[in-house]
């Protein structure tokens, strides 16, 4: 039973993360600036000025945003 609950308790808190995630990028933007280039979250590059351009929110770099979305079902 103990395996059910841990696997219960680490689903909340993807899911938590998830939605704070989610939060951050829709209504904030992005935290990480250095030198006037923002960093991804997710791989710690630059983030594209293309991408900044289409969504200057961005947190992540568009592999990153990829991965976590299909990682989330989106």
């Amino acid at each position: 039973m103990p395996d059910l609950i841990d696997r219960a308790k680490e689903m909340e808190m993807r899911q938590r993360q998830a939605a704070l995630d989610n939060a951050l990028q829709t209504t904030e933007p992005p935290q990480d600036i250095q030198d006037g280039v923002v960093i991804c979250i997710g791989c710690t590059t630059p983030i594209e000025i293309d991408r900044l351009n289409a969504k200057p929110n961005a947190a992540r770099c568009i592999q990153c945003q990829t991965i976590e979305e299909r990682r989330h079902g989106r």
